[in-house]
């Protein structure tokens, strides 16, 4: 299993929504997160809107996207959730993604 951790930014004036938002993720959605590989996917947020998120999968951080992206539902979400960033350049939050390089693991 291959650990990803990412980053984005939520804006200021719409971190609380955000925060609802996730606390009813539409039933749809899990599964097809559950059915692309998606585990242990967590989001952790900074008091500023920044945004840390953690997934395991078997694949790449790519291929797990990608997989996302035939989900009828993750397009649906993505465009509801796109105004919620800042700095995506008018991208889904999937496609702005800030990969980070993984430098330690405990086992």
């Amino acid at each position: 299993m291959n650990r990803y951790g990412f980053l984005l930014k939520v804006k200021q004036d719409r971190i609380e929504e955000y925060k609802a938002r996730h606390r009813e993720v539409w039933p749809e959605m899990l599964d097809a997160l559950r059915r692309t590989g998606w585990h242990n996917y967590s989001l952790f947020m900074a008091p500023d809107g920044l945004l840390f998120g953690y997934f395991e999968t078997p694949g790449s951080l790519e291929d797990a996207v990608e997989a996302m992206s035939k989900e009828e539902v993750n397009a649906r979400w993505q465009a509801e959730m796109a105004p919620f960033f800042e700095n995506i350049g008018g991208k889904h939050a999937d496609e702005g993604l800030v990969k980070l390089e993984q430098v330690f693991f405990l086992e």
